[in-house]
C-alpha cells in the first residue's frame, strides 16, 4: 500500500525561513527551505509504502525553522509545530483520500515558540493499493514496514526512485541491444534507399550509432539516420522533397499564443526565428532571462522515409517565487518547409520543476503568406499553439496545466513585443485576458451627446424644426388678421385651405418629434442598468463583454429599430443598454453576474426591440450558449448565431466575449455539496482527482466539473444496455461499452421536466423503473440513449437495476430539484423565509403540553445535582450561567424571551440557537418553546420542551417532546435529583423512523450528560469563588 502525502503551503507563519519534515514510522523526508515568506508554497508530493494501517500508525509533519547562516541546507534552529494525523482517519475517506484540509499547527512544549501561534499547513492524503507487501521486497518487522519510495515537488526538482546507480546501469546495458538491434534494421532500409541517402549526404561521412539512436529517441521519431547540414540546405532539401504534398498540421490544442500579421516575406520571418545564432533569439533569452543556452546544429533525419530538419536547445530557466532554475531542452522539428509554409513543432522538457518527468509542453510554429489590400511588400501571418503531453498520469494534471499556461502566456507577451520592434504589426494582436478585454472594453467613449445628435439627424426632424421656424418668422413679421367669418376675439381659424392644410403638416412633425424625444429619453433611463456593475459575493463568477451586434433584422425589414440584449443565467437576469435606431449596434459593455452558488450549465441569450417598457419588447433572435460544450479559448471570443425567423435568413449574429470563474474554488464546491447534502439527506463527498479527471476526459467536460455519484444500473432500449449513470453538479451521463459497442451521452439537469418512479413489472424483471423526460426539443445530442419520444417531442429515458433503487432514485430527486428551481419558486421561498422574522416561531401545530404523560415517553437522562432546586433550575434562567453552559456545550448564536406568566403558576418562554459542526455535521438551527409549572406537593419544577430542528435532514418531518422533573433528593435540601423523559412526535411519515429515532435518542442523551456535567463545573467554581 502507498501513502501519497501532498504537502501544498501554510499561512501565518511567526518566521520566514522554514521546511518540513515527514515522519512515517522510523522514516522521514524534508521539503526544500521556503525563503522570504511567512506564507510559504511547497506544493510538494511524498510518496512512502506502508505494509498496512493499524492503531497507533500516525504520519508526523513537523515544521522547522532554517538557519539561514548555516551553510549546510535544511539545518533547524528550532521546532515551530506539529501536526499528527492519524492514518486510519485517512483509511475511514472516501476513496480512501483526504482533500486539501487546513491543520493548526500545535505549540511545541519547548523552545523559542512555545507561546507563539504557529500559523497553518494545508495537507492532503492519499492511501492507494492493497495493504500486503509486495513480493520480492523486504518488508521490515514491526514499525519498521515503512519505507520512503519516492518523492516528487510539485514546484520543485523531482526526484525519480528509479534513478539509482544499479537500476541506470541495467537500464543502460539493456538500451544497448535495443538500440543495436534497431540501428542495424534502418541501416538495412538505407541500403535500399541509396537515392535518398545520396541526396542527404552527397560526402561520405562516419555516423555514429549511439548518437544516432540517442538522437533519434529523444525526438521520438520512428527512425535514427541523421546527417550534418547547414540550415539553408537542410530546408532546401525539404522543400525539394515531398514537402509540397505534406498538409500544414492543425493547432495544438492548448488554444493560441499568438496570431499575428507581420509585414516580412515568410522565408525571411522564418530565418529571423530559427537560423543558427539568430539576433532575436539572443536578445529574447537575455529579456527572459535564461542563461547557458546552447544550440545545436541543424541536422537532418528520416522520419518515416521523411527528410526532417532537426536541432536541439538547452537552456537554464530563471528561479521564480515557486519554482528552482533548472535546465530547459527543447527539440526543434521542421513539420512543414515548402514555398513560402513553415511549420516547426518544438517539444520542450524540464526534468527540474515539479513533475517534470511526467510531461513535456508542445509548441507549433505557423508561418504562412497572407494577402492584405492596400500593403506593399510580402507579408505573413505567425500563429503559435501549445498543447501539454503527460507520459503518466498524475494527480496534479489541472494544477501543472494551469501553470504551463500562465508561464507561456507571459513568455510570449514578451515574445510578441520583442518580434514586433523587428517587424511592423499589420494589425494588433488579439489578447484574449479578461482584465485586458474589459479594460479595452470600458475604454471607448460613450457620449449622450453623439448618441442624441445621430437619433435625432432625420428629415421628419429637420423638416419639422425648418417648418417651426419658417412658420414663426412668418407671424413675427405679419399684422393681427381681421375676425371674419365665426371667428371670434381669442380664435383665429385658418382662412383657406392652404393654411390648414400647412398647419396639419407641422402638427403631425411636430408629434413625430415629440413621440422620437419621448422615446429617446426611456432608452436613456433604462440603459446600462446592469452594465458596469461588480460583481458581489464568493462563488462562480461570470463576466460578459457585449462587443457588437451585425446583420439584425426585425419583422419589418424596412424599419429601422433599438436592440438590447437580455442575458439570462442561473434564474438571474441582465440587460444591456439599448442601441437605437441600429441594425449593426456596437455596444462595447461589460456585463456581470453576481456570484452564482451553482456552477451555470447555459446562458440564454436575446435580443429585443425597444419600445417603450422593456417588458413590450419584440424579439429579433435568441441563443443558447452551452458552458459544457466550449472551451475557455472559444467563450473568450464568441460569435453567436441568433435563431429566430428573421435572424437565422438574416444571419444575424452576436460577438460576445465570456469569462467564467471560480473565485472561491473548493469553498463554493463545498457550499453547494452542504447545500444538496440537506435535500439528499446523506453525505456527498467529491470523488478523487483521479476519477474526476477520468470522467471529464470521457464526455469532454470543462476542467471544473466535478462528479458526484455514479451508479451501476441498466439501460432499456429495445435490449437492457448494462452501464453505469454518472451524477455531476451541472449533467445526468451515461457510458457504456458491451464487447467494444460504446453507448454514451449526457443532458443537463435543466433539461429535465419530469422524474417518474414506476413500479416494478416482468418485462423490467422485477425491478423498479427510474424514468427521466426532457424537456420539449432538449437534449437531442442523447437522442439516441432515450427508449422513445412523445408526441409533444420530448424524450423518455428508462433507467433499471440500481443496487439501491430508493437511495439513488432520492439522490436524482433533490439533484434535480436543487438545480431547477425557477425564478418564481425561489423568489417565494426567499418571501417565507424573509416572513419569518421572529427566531423564536415555531410551526403553528406545536404546542407545549405541561401534562404530559411520562409513561409514553422513554427517560434517557437521570443524576444527582448539588445544590437546591432553584440553583438546578438557573440552567433555564436565562442568566449569566445558562449562556456559559450552552455556548461551551457547541450552542452559537443562543438566544431567549424572558419567562412569561400565561396561567397561574405556569410560565413559557422561547428559545433560538444553533449546532456548531461539533455538534452536528449540518449545522442547522434550533427553536424551542418551553413550559414550566410547579411539581405536586412543591418537591420542584417540571418544564416540558418542544424542540424543532431547521436545516437538516428530515427536521421538517419531527419535533422531539422533552420533559424535565427536577425535585429534591429525599429530605435533603442541598441536592436535587433531575429526570429527563423523551418523545418524538412525527408530523409526516418516512421510512427511516426507527433509525432517525435511535440516533435522536444517543444524541439527546449524550447531550443532556454534557450538558450537566458542565453546571455542576460551573456550580463548583461559583462556589470557590464565593468562598474566597
Amino acid at each position: 500500500m502507498r501513502l501519497y502525502v501532498y504537502v501544498l503551503q501554510a499561512k501565518d507563519f511567526p518566521v520566514q525561513e522554514t521546511f518540513v519534515v515527514l515522519n512515517v514510522g522510523k522514516h522521514k523526508s524534508k521539503t526544500r527551505v521556503s525563503r522570504g515568506t511567512s506564507n510559504p508554497i511547497w506544493n510538494e508530493e511524498f510518496v512512502f509504502r506502508v505494509g498496512g494501517v493499524e492503531e497507533g500508525d500516525d504520519v508526523v509533519v513537523s515544521v522547522l525553522h532554517h538557519d539561514q547562516n548555516h551553510h549546510q541546507s535544511n539545518v533547524s534552529t528550532g521546532l515551530i509545530g506539529k501536526v499528527r494525523i492519524p492514518l486510519c482517519s485517512v483509511a475511514g475517506e472516501e476513496n480512501q483520500t483526504l482533500l486539501p484540509t487546513w491543520f493548526v499547527i500545535e505549540k511545541p512544549s519547548d523552545g523559542k515558540f512555545v507561546n507563539i501561534e504557529c500559523g497553518k499547513i494545508l495537507l492532503s492524503l492519499s492511501l492507494q493499493g492493497k495493504s500486503e507487501s509486495t513480493s520480492g521486497e523486504k518488508v521490515l518487522p514491526d514499525k519498521q514496514d515503512v519505507s520512503l519510495e519516492g518523492v516528487k515537488e510539485v514546484q520543485g526538482s523531482a526526484k525519480d526512485p528509479g534513478c539509482s546507480k544499479e537500476g541506470r546501469r541495467r537500464k543502460h546495458h539493456d538500451g544497448k541491444h535495443i538500440m543495436k538491434n534497431f540501428v542495424n534494421q534502418i541501416d538495412k532500409l538505407f541500403h535500399k534507399k541509396e537515392e535518398i541517402s545520396k541526396r542527404l549526404n552527397d560526402e561520405p561521412a562516419e555516423e555514429s550509432v549511439t548518437s544516432n539512436y540517442e538522437d533519434a529517441t529523444d525526438k521520438s521519431c520512428s527512425s535514427a539516420a541523421t546527417t550534418c547540414t547547414s540550415f539553408e540546405e537542410g530546408l532546401h532539401l525539404m522543400q525539394s522533397g515531398d514537402g509540397e504534398i505534406e498538409e500544414m498540421p492543425e493547432n495544438l490544442l492548448g488554444g493560441i499564443l499568438l496570431d499575428q500579421k507581420y509585414l516580412v516575406s515568410p522565408s525571411d520571418l522564418n530565418k529571423f526565428l530559427f537560423s543558427p545564432n539568430s539576433q532575436f533569439r539572443k536578445e529574447l533569452a537575455e529579456l527572459q532571462s535564461l542563461s547557458d543556452v546552447q544550440e545545436g546544429p541543424w541536422t537532418m533525419i528520416q522520419e518515416d522515409i521523411t527528410p526532417r530538419l532537426t536541432r536541439l536547445v538547452t537552456y537554464m530557466r530563471p528561479a521564480t517565487k515557486l519554482v528552482k532554475a533548472g535546465k530547459a531542452t527543447e527539440s526543434q522539428v521542421y513539420r512543414k518547409a515548402s514555398g513560402n509554409q513553415f511549420a516547426v513543432f518544438v517539444s520542450v522538457s524540464t526534468p527540474d520543476v515539479p513533475y517534470g518527468n511526467t510531461f513535456k509542453v508542445e509548441l507549433l510554429y505557423k508561418i504562412l503568406p497572407v494577402t492584405e489590400p492596400n500593403v506593399v511588400g510580402e507579408s505573413s501571418q505567425l500563429t503559435i499553439s501549445w498543447g501539454i503531453q503527460f507520459s503518466q498520469s498524475t494527480i496534479m494534471k489541472g494544477m501543472i496545466e494551469g501553470g504551463a499556461r500562465q508561464g507561456l502566456k507571459e513568455s510570449f507577451e514578451q515574445f510578441s513585443d520583442l518580434l514586433a520592434k523587428n517587424y511592423k504589426t499589420l494589425d494588433p494582436a488579439v489578447v484574449l485576458d479578461k482584465e485586458q478585454v474589459i479594460a479595452t472594453v470600458q475604454s471607448e467613449p460613450k457620449t449622450d451627446l453623439k448618441s442624441a445628435f445621430l437619433y435625432f439627424w432625420s428629415s421628419s426632424v429637420v423638416c419639422a424644426v425648418l417648418l417651426s421656424v419658417y412658420v414663426v418668422v412668418h407671424i413675427l413679421h405679419c399684422e393681427p388678421s381681421k375676425i371674419q367669418g365665426v371667428e371670434f376675439y381669442g380664435l383665429d381659424l385658418p382662412d383657406s385651405f392652404g393654411e390648414l392644410f400647412s398647419g396639419g403638416i407641422l402638427v403631425l412633425l411636430l408629434e413625430r418629434v415629440y413621440m422620437m424625444t419621448v422615446h429617446f429619453i426611456q432608452a436613456r433611463l433604462h440603459r446600462g442598468r446592469d452594465q458596469g456593475g461588480k460583481a458581489n459575493g464568493k462563488g462562480w463568477i461570470l463576466t460578459i463583454a457585449l462587443i457588437k451586434g451585425t446583420n439584425l433584422a426585425s419583422v419589418e425589414a424596412t424599419e429601422l429599430f433599438d436592440p438590447y440584449v437580455v442575458f439570462t443565467c442561473n434564474g438571474k437576469t441582465r440587460t444591456s443598454s439599448v442601441k437605437l435606431q441600429a441594425r449593426d449596434p456596437q455596444w462595447n459593455e461589460v456585463i456581470e453576474f453576481d456570484a452564482m452558488e451553482e456552477p451555470p450549465s447555459v446562458l440564454d441569450v436575446e435580443v429585443f426591440d425597444f419600445d417603450g417598457p422593456f417588458d413590450q419588447g419584440v424579439s429579433l433572435g435568441h441563443a443558447e450558449i452551452n458552458f459544457l460544450k466550449l472551451t475557455t479559448d472559444e467563450l473568450a471570443d464568441l460569435c453567436v448565431p441568433l435563431v429566430g425567423h428573421h435572424a437565422q435568413a438574416s444571419q444575424s449574429k452576436l460577438q460576445l466575449r465570456i469569462f467564467l470563474e471560480n473565485k472561491n474554488c473548493v469553498e463554493t464546491m463545498k457550499d453547494y455539496l452542504s447545500k444538496v447534502e440537506k435535500e439528499v439527506g446523506k453525505k456527498l463527498n467529491i470523488r478523487s482527482p483521479q476519477k474526476n479527471s477520468a470522467f471529464q476526459k470521457l464526455f469532454g467536460l470543462p476542467h471544473e466539473e466535478f462528479l458526484l455519484k455514479e451508479y451501476t444500473c441498466y439501460l432499456k432500449r429495445k435490449l437492457p444496455v448494462q452501464g453505469k449513470l454518472f451524477l455531476s453538479a451541472r449533467i445526468v451521463a451515461f457510458y457504456s461499452n458491451i464487447f467494444g459497442h460504446k453507448t454514451k451521452f449526457y443532458f443537463l439537469w435543466e433539461d429535465i421536466d419530469d422524474i417518474q418512479v414506476l413500479p416494478p413489472t416482468l418485462a423490467s424483471l422485477g425491478s423498479p423503473l427510474l424514468l427521466i423526460i426532457l424537456k420539449k426539443n432538449r437534449g437531442l445530442d442523447a437522442k439516441h440513449g432515450a427508449k422513445s419520444q412523445d408526441e409533444e417531442g420530448r424524450l423518455w429515458f428508462y433507467f433499471q437495476s440500481f443496487v439501491s433503487f430508493d437511495a439513488t432514485s432520492r439522490t436524482i430527486m433533490a439533484l434535480w430539484k436543487t438545480r431547477t428551481l425557477s425564478v418564481d419558486q425561489r423568489a417565494h421561498i426567499a418571501e417565507e423565509e424573509s416572513d419569518v422574522s421572529d427566531p423564536f416561531l415555531l410551526p403553528g401545530d406545536v404546542a407545549v403540553v405541561s401534562d404530559a404523560d411520562p409513561l409514553k415517553m422513554s427517560k434517557v437522562y437521570a443524576c444527582d445535582l448539588p445544590g437546591d432546586v432553584e440553583l438546578v433550575m438557573k440552567i433555564f434562567g436565562g442568566g449569566e450561567m445558562e449562556r456559559k453552559i450552552m455556548e461551551k456545550s457547541g450552542c452559537l448564536n443562543y438566544a431567549s424571551t424572558t419567562w412569561e406568566s400565561k396561567n397561574p403558576g405556569i410560565y413559557e418562554r422561547r428559545v433560538s440557537y444553533n449546532y456548531n459542526h461539533t455538534v452536528s455535521v449540518f449545522g442547522g438551527g434550533v427553536t424551542c418553546s418551553q413550559q414550566k409549572s410547579p411539581a405536586p406537593n412543591d418537591e420542584g419544577w417540571i418544564l416540558n420542551d418542544i424542540v424543532a430542528l431547521h436545516d437538516v435532514p428530515f427536521g421538517d418531518h419531527f419535533h422531539v417532546h422533552l420533559r424535565y422533573e427536577v425535585k429534591k433528593a429525599g429530605g435533603d435540601c442541598k441536592t436535587s435529583k433531575c429526570e429527563v423523559y423523551l418523545r418524538i412526535r412525527w408530523l409526516k411519515p418516512i421510512k427511516f423512523e426507527q433509525r432517525i429515532s435511535k440516533s435522536i435518542m444517543e444524541k439527546f442523551r449524550n447531550r443532556l450528560k454534557v450538558i450537566f456535567d458542565l453546571f455542576q463545573k460551573e456550580s463548583v467554581a461559583n462556589s470557590s469563588l464565593t468562598l474566597l
